[in-house]
């Protein structure tokens, strides 16, 4: 098990989605992501990390773009709330009780979480996440 957003987390989040990759649906609506992720309990305690579906794919990274459409920042818990548990009645309570905040254009936000395609696949590497996720 891996500490959510650490490298080796990400290296084996990226394993796991690429061999799903020829199994996942494509994603129709096109949006770039930045979140600043606080409250994190190693390294600097701040990760900087984006979402970008601009190739069709769901990509989660670390770093930044340039230029995103929009920004997310929210604590570690409420990031992973968000990436790993996928739990929409989390995420309404994180946002209304001002975890999340969002800069720039929050119709695309919410027109990818309204569009995000879901298959069997999507489903059994998102189980798959969280099994690796600590």
């Amino acid at each position: 098990m891996y500490t959510f957003l650490t490298d080796e987390w990400m290296e084996a989040a990226r394993a796991l989605r690429e061999q799903y990759a020829d199994r996942l649906p494509d994603v129709t609506v096109e949006v770039r992501i930045n979140q600043v992720i606080t409250e994190v309990p190693f390294g600097e305690g701040t990760v900087h990390a984006y979402i970008d579906s601009s190739d069709g794919n769901l990509e989660l990274e670390l770093g930044e773009l340039d230029e995103p459409d929009v920004t997310l920042t929210t604590d570690y818990e409420t990031a992973k709330a968000m990436v790993v548990d996928q739990d929409p009645a989390v995420l309404m309570q994180s946002f209304m009780a001002g975890k999340i905040t969002v800069q720039g254009d929050m119709m695309s936000l919410m027109a990818m979480q309204a569009t995000v395609p879901v298959n069997e696949a999507s489903v059994e590497l998102a189980d798959e996440i969280r099994s690796i996720t600590e």
